[in-house]
């Protein structure tokens, strides 16, 4: 069984930036296509970021230029680079792992950006 553990939310002003780490369990992670969504009050859950196994990336047009996200098969880590943070980033982002019939997220993390 896949855990993933988030960590690095917080509050921000508008223009600040944060990084968010994920860390994964388990030996299927080198495989597995890992993303970042995004869910804020009274929306959908949307995705922000994706990074398959070969390391190519997908982002949102929402956060295109903005945020980066990475990962390190050797510690088994996810992360997402946000910069130029705006008030409607606000929202819990959660960590999320796709291999074959395996999907599973994480707890979320809160990051709340005003000023």
């Amino acid at each position: 069984q896949v855990q993933l553990v988030e960590s690095g939310g917080g509050l921000v002003q508008p223009g600040g930036s944060l990084r968010l780490s994920c860390a994964a369990s388990g030996s299927i992670f080198r495989r597995a296509a890992m993303g970042w969504y995004r869910q804020a009050p009274g929306k959908q859950r949307e995705l922000v970021a994706q990074i398959a196994a070969g390391s190519s990336t997908n982002y949102a047009d929402s956060v295109k230029g903005r945020f980066t996200i990475s990962r390190d098969n050797i510690k088994n880590m996810v992360y997402l680079q946000m910069n130029s943070l705006k008030p409607e980033d606000t929202a819990v982002y959660y960590c999320n792992l796709q291999w074959s019939v395996v999907n599973s997220w994480g707890q979320g993390t809160q990051v709340t950006v005003s000023s």
